[in-house]
C-alpha cells in the first residue's frame, strides 16, 4: 500500500465539506490520521459516531498540533478568529488551506496569524448541496468539480503542488487564480443565484394573494429549484454577502441593469428581444452540459422516485 499524502490531516469545521473530505480522505487513503475539531460538543460527538475521524478535538489549536495539511471548513466570517485561534500551534512545514466561498476576504483575514514556516494556499472546492451539517457529506462530492486555489505569489510550488494532488485525488479538477478575480466570477455564477433564489421565494412567501399551500402545491416547476438553492446553510451565505461585498453589488448592479432592459422589452411586447435572450441563454446551458458540470437528462438530472431523499 502506497504512503498517505499527508501524515495528519486536521478538518477545523466538520459541516458538509468538511465531513466529505473525511470521507473522501479516509475513502481515498489520503492520510494517515484524520483529526476533526468544531467548537459545537454535540456536533464533534456526532462526528465521531460517524467514524469521521481518529481523533477529536473542541480545541482547534490541540487538533492542528503536527498536522502536515490543515484544511479550514468554517463560514468565510470565522476564517480570521480559527486563524488566530490555530495559528502558534501550526508547525513550520505545514499546508494551511480553506473552503470558503471568498478568497479576498478569507486572505484579509487569515493572513496575519499565518506563522513564517507555514505554507498558506486558501482554496475553494465548488461543490455542495442545500444540505449542511456532519451527516450531509458524502465521499462523491467533488467528483469532476473544479477546486480553485489562490495561492499568494510568494507561496512553494511544491506545497501547491502537493495540495492540487490531494484535491485532485478527492475526485476534483484544480485551476489556480488571482484572489479578486476569483471573487469576481463567483459572484457571478454562484453568489448571485443564492441571492436571487432566496430573494425570489422570500417573495412568494410575502404574497398575500398566493398562499402557502399554492406556492408548494404547484412547485413542480422552476419555483422548485430556487428553493433547492434558497434552502443552503444561512450563516454562509450572510458571510460570503458579507465579506465579497463589492463584487456582489457589482453583479447585482448589472443584473439589476438587464432585468430593466427585460422588462421593457416585455411591456412593449418586444418579442424579438425576447425571442433572442431566450435563444442566447440555451447556448450557456449547452455549454454546461457539454463541460460535464451538468448533465440533459430531464428534471435536472434528478429521477423523480430520489425527489424526496
Amino acid at each position: 500500500m502506497s504512503e498517505p499524502l499527508f501524515r495528519r490531516l486536521a478538518l477545523i469545521g466538520i459541516g458538509l465539506i468538511g465531513s466529505s473530505i473525511a470521507r473522501v480522505a479516509r475513502e481515498k487513503g489520503l492520510a494517515g490520521e484524520i483529526v476533526v475539531s468544531t467548537r459545537s460538543e454535540e456536533t464533534l460527538r456526532r462526528a465521531e459516531e460517524l467514524g469521521l475521524g481518529d481523533r477529536y478535538c473542541l480545541d482547534a489549536a490541540e487538533a492542528v498540533e503536527d498536522a502536515d495539511l490543515v484544511v479550514v471548513c468554517v463560514p468565510v466570517g470565522a476564517s480570521g478568529a480559527i486563524a488566530r485561534w490555530i495559528g502558534p500551534s501550526l508547525k513550520k512545514g505545514a499546508i494551511l488551506t480553506d473552503v470558503g466561498s471568498t478568497k479576498g476576504s478569507v486572505i484579509r483575514q487569515m493572513g496575519e496569524f499565518v506563522p513564517d514556516g507555514v505554507q498558506f494556499i486558501p482554496g475553494h472546492p465548488i461543490a455542495g448541496t442545500e444540505h449542511s451539517g456532519p451527516d450531509a457529506g458524502f465521499a462523491e462530492l467533488f467528483r469532476n468539480r473544479w477546486c480553485i486555489l489562490t495561492p499568494p505569489a510568494d507561496a512553494d510550488e511544491a506545497a501547491i503542488a502537493k495540495l492540487t494532488q490531494f484535491w485532485q485525488a478527492c475526485g476534483s479538477m484544480v485551476d489556480t487564480m488571482d484572489a479578486d478575480h476569483h471573487d469576481l466570477v463567483l459572484a457571478i455564477v454562484s453568489h448571485l443565484p443564492h441571492i436571487i433564489a432566496y430573494n425570489i421565494v422570500g417573495t412568494a412567501d410575502d404574497l398575500e394573494t398566493v398562499t402557502k399551500s399554492e406556492v408548494i402545491k404547484y412547485s413542480a416547476s422552476g419555483f422548485r429549484d430556487f428553493t433547492r438553492l434558497a434552502a443552503s446553510d444561512p450563516t454562509m451565505w450572510r458571510d460570503v454577502c458579507l465579506h465579497n461585498k463589492d463584487a456582489i453589488l457589482e453583479m447585482l448592479a448589472r443584473f439589476s441593469e438587464d432585468l430593466s432592459a427585460l422588462q421593457r422589452a416585455i411591456r412593449w411586447g418586444d418579442g424579438d428581444a425576447l425571442f433572442n435572450l431566450f435563444t442566447r441563454t440555451r447556448s450557456i446551458r449547452r455549454s454546461i452540459i457539454e463541460a460535464g458540470q451538468d448533465t440533459a437528462v430531464p428534471n435536472f438530472g434528478r429521477d423523480i422516485a430520489e425527489a424526496g431523499e
